[in-house]
Protein backbone atom coordinates (compact mmCIF):
# COMPACT_ATOMS: atom_id res chain seq x y z
CA UNK A 1 0.00 0.00 0.00
CA UNK A 2 1.49 3.78 -0.70
CA UNK A 3 1.92 5.89 2.02
CA UNK A 4 1.43 9.64 1.39
CA UNK A 5 4.87 11.50 2.13
CA UNK A 6 2.97 14.65 3.45
CA UNK A 7 0.49 12.89 5.95
CA UNK A 8 2.95 11.42 7.08
CA UNK A 9 5.15 14.58 7.79
CA UNK A 10 2.35 15.63 9.37
CA UNK A 11 1.87 12.60 11.51
CA UNK A 12 5.41 13.20 12.65
CA UNK A 13 5.50 16.82 13.12
CA UNK A 14 2.49 16.26 15.14
CA UNK A 15 3.85 13.66 17.35
CA UNK A 16 6.87 15.28 17.84
CA UNK A 17 4.56 18.68 18.87
CA UNK A 18 2.45 16.54 21.58
CA UNK A 19 5.65 15.84 22.96
CA UNK A 20 7.00 19.45 23.57
CA UNK A 21 3.71 20.36 24.88
CA UNK A 22 3.98 16.95 27.60
CA UNK A 23 7.20 18.55 28.78
CA UNK A 24 6.23 21.95 28.98
CA UNK A 25 3.65 20.89 30.75
CA UNK A 26 5.49 18.67 33.38
CA UNK A 27 8.13 21.45 33.52
CA UNK A 28 5.91 24.73 34.22
CA UNK A 29 2.60 23.46 34.81
CA UNK A 30 3.13 19.57 37.08
CA UNK A 31 5.19 21.66 39.97
CA UNK A 32 2.67 24.91 40.08
CA UNK A 33 0.00 22.67 40.69
CA UNK A 34 1.70 21.46 43.77
CA UNK A 35 1.80 24.82 44.90
CA UNK A 36 6.00 25.06 44.61
CA UNK A 37 8.90 24.70 41.39
CA UNK A 38 10.07 21.21 41.81
CA UNK A 39 13.61 22.58 40.49
CA UNK A 40 13.42 25.64 42.89
CA UNK A 41 16.98 26.24 44.37
CA UNK A 42 15.31 27.38 47.66
CA UNK A 43 13.46 23.50 48.31
CA UNK A 44 15.18 21.91 50.80
CA UNK A 45 15.09 17.96 50.96
CA UNK A 46 15.75 16.81 54.70
CA UNK A 47 15.48 13.11 56.21
CA UNK A 48 16.00 11.87 59.31
CA UNK A 49 16.55 8.05 60.03
CA UNK A 50 17.77 5.91 62.74
CA UNK A 51 18.97 2.98 61.13
CA UNK A 52 19.18 0.67 63.58
CA UNK A 53 22.51 -0.30 64.57
CA UNK A 54 24.71 -3.15 62.39
CA UNK A 55 26.00 -5.03 65.44
CA UNK A 56 22.46 -5.95 66.70
CA UNK A 57 21.77 -9.59 66.99
CA UNK A 58 18.69 -9.68 64.50
CA UNK A 59 17.91 -12.39 62.95
CA UNK A 60 16.54 -12.14 59.60
CA UNK A 61 16.12 -8.34 60.13
CA UNK A 62 20.34 -8.13 60.59
CA UNK A 63 22.33 -5.14 58.84
CA UNK A 64 23.57 -7.32 56.02
CA UNK A 65 19.94 -8.54 54.98
CA UNK A 66 18.60 -5.14 54.61
CA UNK A 67 21.05 -2.54 54.15
CA UNK A 68 20.49 -2.27 50.28
CA UNK A 69 16.92 -1.14 51.39
CA UNK A 70 17.93 1.08 53.65
CA UNK A 71 20.43 2.55 50.79
CA UNK A 72 17.19 2.57 48.46
CA UNK A 73 14.74 3.99 50.61
CA UNK A 74 17.36 6.73 51.22
CA UNK A 75 17.27 7.42 47.25
CA UNK A 76 14.11 7.65 46.67
CA UNK A 77 13.41 10.24 48.70
CA UNK A 78 16.90 12.11 47.69
CA UNK A 79 17.30 14.17 50.49
CA UNK A 80 19.57 16.79 50.51
CA UNK A 81 20.14 17.10 54.52
CA UNK A 82 20.36 13.10 55.95
CA UNK A 83 20.62 12.81 59.66
CA UNK A 84 21.00 9.25 60.85
CA UNK A 85 20.82 7.48 64.42
CA UNK A 86 22.13 4.34 65.74
CA UNK A 87 24.94 4.26 62.74
CA UNK A 88 28.21 2.40 63.25
CA UNK A 89 31.22 3.63 61.06
CA UNK A 90 31.00 0.94 58.63
CA UNK A 91 27.55 1.40 58.27
CA UNK A 92 28.01 5.06 57.40
CA UNK A 93 30.61 3.65 54.99
CA UNK A 94 28.52 1.43 53.33
CA UNK A 95 26.13 4.68 52.71
CA UNK A 96 28.40 6.74 51.61
CA UNK A 97 29.65 4.33 48.99
CA UNK A 98 25.97 3.61 47.85
CA UNK A 99 24.43 7.48 48.18
CA UNK A 100 27.16 9.32 45.40
CA UNK A 101 27.28 12.77 46.04
CA UNK A 102 27.15 13.15 49.63
CA UNK A 103 29.51 13.65 52.35
CA UNK A 104 29.54 11.86 55.84
CA UNK A 105 30.33 14.01 59.25
CA UNK A 106 30.02 12.01 62.63
CA UNK A 107 31.85 10.43 65.24
CA UNK A 108 31.13 7.73 67.87
CA UNK A 109 29.25 9.43 71.44
CA UNK A 110 31.88 7.48 73.19
CA UNK A 111 34.96 8.41 74.54
CA UNK A 112 37.31 7.26 71.77
CA UNK A 113 35.21 8.49 68.68
CA UNK A 114 35.09 5.27 66.72
CA UNK A 115 33.39 2.42 68.08
CA UNK A 116 29.93 2.95 69.14
CA UNK A 117 26.64 4.63 67.65
CA UNK A 118 27.18 8.28 65.88
CA UNK A 119 24.75 10.39 65.05
CA UNK A 120 25.97 11.20 61.62
CA UNK A 121 25.17 13.97 58.65
CA UNK A 122 25.03 12.74 54.82
CA UNK A 123 24.96 16.18 53.29
CA UNK A 124 25.16 16.75 49.61
CA UNK A 125 28.73 17.81 48.32
CA UNK A 126 28.19 19.67 45.38
CA UNK A 127 25.18 22.11 47.12
CA UNK A 128 26.87 22.60 50.64
CA UNK A 129 30.13 24.22 51.93
CA UNK A 130 30.75 22.88 55.32
CA UNK A 131 31.83 26.32 57.48
CA UNK A 132 32.24 24.63 60.72
CA UNK A 133 31.36 21.15 62.31
CA UNK A 134 31.84 19.48 65.62
CA UNK A 135 29.83 17.79 68.34
CA UNK A 136 28.56 17.97 71.84
CA UNK A 137 27.20 15.61 74.92
CA UNK A 138 23.75 15.61 76.48
CA UNK A 139 24.97 16.26 79.57
CA UNK A 140 26.03 18.88 82.38
CA UNK A 141 29.58 18.69 80.61
CA UNK A 142 28.63 19.08 77.01
CA UNK A 143 32.24 19.55 75.71
CA UNK A 144 33.29 16.64 77.68
CA UNK A 145 33.27 13.45 75.11
CA UNK A 146 31.53 10.47 76.30
CA UNK A 147 30.28 12.14 79.34
CA UNK A 148 27.05 11.68 81.34
CA UNK A 149 24.29 13.07 83.59
CA UNK A 150 20.99 12.83 85.18
CA UNK A 151 19.50 9.48 84.88
CA UNK A 152 20.76 8.58 81.25
CA UNK A 153 21.63 5.30 80.83
CA UNK A 154 24.72 5.92 77.91
CA UNK A 155 26.57 8.56 77.10
CA UNK A 156 24.12 10.49 74.34
CA UNK A 157 25.41 13.05 72.42
CA UNK A 158 24.33 15.76 68.93
CA UNK A 159 26.09 16.69 65.89
CA UNK A 160 26.24 19.82 64.21
CA UNK A 161 26.91 21.19 61.19
CA UNK A 162 26.89 24.84 59.43
CA UNK A 163 26.70 24.97 55.47
CA UNK A 164 26.91 27.65 52.86
CA UNK A 165 23.85 26.18 50.65
CA UNK A 166 25.54 27.32 47.47
CA UNK A 167 21.88 26.91 45.44
CA UNK A 168 19.83 29.28 47.70
CA UNK A 169 22.82 31.41 49.01
CA UNK A 170 21.91 30.70 52.92
CA UNK A 171 23.20 29.69 55.77
CA UNK A 172 22.47 26.71 57.56
CA UNK A 173 22.55 24.88 61.02
CA UNK A 174 22.16 21.40 60.67
CA UNK A 175 21.53 19.41 64.42
CA UNK A 176 21.13 15.34 64.45
CA UNK A 177 20.93 13.62 67.91
CA UNK A 178 19.42 10.74 69.54
CA UNK A 179 18.24 11.17 73.07
CA UNK A 180 18.29 8.26 76.08
CA UNK A 181 15.66 5.12 75.54
CA UNK A 182 15.65 5.20 79.49
CA UNK A 183 16.16 8.19 81.67
CA UNK A 184 13.23 10.59 81.42
CA UNK A 185 14.84 13.23 83.34
CA UNK A 186 17.72 12.66 80.82
CA UNK A 187 15.54 13.28 78.01
CA UNK A 188 14.34 16.36 79.11
CA UNK A 189 17.42 18.23 80.20
CA UNK A 190 19.08 16.96 76.52
CA UNK A 191 15.87 18.98 74.70
CA UNK A 192 16.91 21.58 77.07
CA UNK A 193 21.02 21.32 75.98
CA UNK A 194 20.02 21.25 72.28
CA UNK A 195 17.39 24.16 72.58
CA UNK A 196 20.82 26.06 74.55
CA UNK A 197 22.70 25.19 71.68
CA UNK A 198 20.01 26.38 69.20
CA UNK A 199 20.00 29.75 71.45
CA UNK A 200 23.45 30.41 71.24
CA UNK A 201 23.60 29.90 67.55
CA UNK A 202 20.61 31.94 66.96
CA UNK A 203 22.53 34.97 68.58
CA UNK A 204 24.06 35.27 65.46
CA UNK A 205 22.28 36.70 62.25
CA UNK A 206 24.01 34.81 59.71
CA UNK A 207 22.94 31.47 61.07
CA UNK A 208 18.78 32.06 61.50
CA UNK A 209 18.37 28.82 59.42
CA UNK A 210 18.08 25.94 61.52
CA UNK A 211 16.87 22.14 60.48
CA UNK A 212 17.17 19.28 64.04
CA UNK A 213 16.63 15.38 62.91
CA UNK A 214 16.61 13.00 65.58
CA UNK A 215 15.39 10.21 67.44
CA UNK A 216 14.10 11.56 70.86
CA UNK A 217 12.66 8.79 72.37
CA UNK A 218 10.15 10.74 73.32
CA UNK A 219 6.47 11.55 71.69
CA UNK A 220 4.16 14.64 71.25
CA UNK A 221 3.27 17.20 73.98
CA UNK A 222 6.02 15.16 76.40
CA UNK A 223 7.91 17.07 78.43
CA UNK A 224 10.95 16.66 75.93
CA UNK A 225 9.04 17.77 73.16
CA UNK A 226 7.71 20.99 74.92
CA UNK A 227 11.26 21.84 75.97
CA UNK A 228 12.30 21.83 72.07
CA UNK A 229 9.28 23.08 70.25
CA UNK A 230 8.10 25.35 72.88
CA UNK A 231 8.06 29.22 72.73
CA UNK A 232 10.90 30.93 73.93
CA UNK A 233 10.71 33.60 76.54
CA UNK A 234 11.29 36.13 74.10
CA UNK A 235 8.52 36.19 72.11
CA UNK A 236 10.27 38.89 69.46
CA UNK A 237 13.56 36.44 69.13
CA UNK A 238 12.25 33.86 65.83
CA UNK A 239 15.92 32.52 66.01
CA UNK A 240 15.24 30.84 69.18
CA UNK A 241 12.21 28.83 68.07
CA UNK A 242 11.60 25.62 65.74
CA UNK A 243 8.36 23.89 65.02
CA UNK A 244 8.08 20.10 64.63
CA UNK A 245 7.52 20.06 60.66
CA UNK A 246 4.97 16.94 60.42
CA UNK A 247 2.59 19.00 62.79
CA UNK A 248 3.17 21.90 61.08
CA UNK A 249 2.04 20.66 57.32
CA UNK A 250 -0.65 18.65 59.43
CA UNK A 251 -1.78 20.00 62.36
CA UNK A 252 -4.49 17.54 63.82
CA UNK A 253 -2.87 14.16 65.13
CA UNK A 254 -4.05 10.79 64.00
CA UNK A 255 -3.65 7.37 65.16
CA UNK A 256 -0.93 5.59 62.95
CA UNK A 257 1.62 8.21 63.68
CA UNK A 258 4.18 6.15 65.14
CA UNK A 259 7.87 5.96 63.98
CA UNK A 260 8.90 2.77 66.07
CA UNK A 261 7.73 -0.16 64.08
CA UNK A 262 9.96 -3.13 65.22
CA UNK A 263 10.54 -4.62 62.52
CA UNK A 264 6.89 -5.18 62.23
CA UNK A 265 5.36 -2.13 60.29
CA UNK A 266 3.06 -1.18 62.64
CA UNK A 267 2.06 2.28 63.10
CA UNK A 268 0.87 2.84 65.95
CA UNK A 269 2.18 4.34 69.29
CA UNK A 270 4.12 7.30 69.54
CA UNK A 271 5.88 9.36 67.16
CA UNK A 272 9.60 9.41 68.73
CA UNK A 273 11.43 10.93 65.45
CA UNK A 274 11.14 14.14 64.56
CA UNK A 275 12.28 17.12 62.23
CA UNK A 276 12.34 20.34 63.28
CA UNK A 277 12.78 23.47 61.58
CA UNK A 278 13.14 27.34 62.30
CA UNK A 279 10.57 29.63 61.79
CA UNK A 280 12.86 31.20 58.68
CA UNK A 281 11.70 28.09 56.67
CA UNK A 282 8.44 27.24 55.39
CA UNK A 283 7.17 23.54 55.73
CA UNK A 284 5.88 22.59 52.27
CA UNK A 285 5.68 19.25 53.00
CA UNK A 286 6.40 16.93 56.11
CA UNK A 287 5.81 12.67 56.22
CA UNK A 288 6.77 9.05 57.43
CA UNK A 289 8.03 6.99 54.83
CA UNK A 290 6.62 3.38 55.23
CA UNK A 291 8.91 2.19 52.96
CA UNK A 292 8.97 -1.84 52.79
CA UNK A 293 9.76 -4.59 50.45
CA UNK A 294 6.82 -7.49 50.68
CA UNK A 295 6.32 -6.72 54.44
CA UNK A 296 10.39 -6.78 54.81
CA UNK A 297 11.59 -2.92 56.50
CA UNK A 298 14.66 -1.17 56.45
CA UNK A 299 14.72 -0.58 59.99
CA UNK A 300 13.08 -0.77 63.15
CA UNK A 301 12.02 2.82 62.89
CA UNK A 302 10.34 4.54 60.08
CA UNK A 303 12.51 7.44 58.19
CA UNK A 304 11.25 10.81 58.72
CA UNK A 305 10.82 13.27 55.75
CA UNK A 306 10.32 17.22 55.27
CA UNK A 307 10.32 19.73 52.41
CA UNK A 308 10.91 22.79 53.79
CA UNK A 309 11.72 26.38 51.80
CA UNK A 310 13.90 29.11 52.61
CA UNK A 311 11.61 32.39 53.39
Amino acid sequence: MRTNPLANLIMKLATKLTLMLACFMTVFFVPQMLGQDASSPSLLRVMSFNIRLGVAKDGDNHWDKRRELVATTIKNFSPDILGTQETWDFQAGYLAEKLEGYQYFGRSRQLDGSEGEQCGVFFREERFEKIAAGHFWLSETPNRPGSKSWDSSLPRMATWLRLWDRTAEESLLVINTHFDHRGKQARLESAKVIRNFIEQQGADESCSNIVVTGDFNASENSPPYQALFGSSEDETDNNHNVIDSLRAFTPSPTEDEGTFNGFSGKSSGGRIDWIGASSSLQVNSATIDRTNEEGRYPSDHFPVTAILEYK
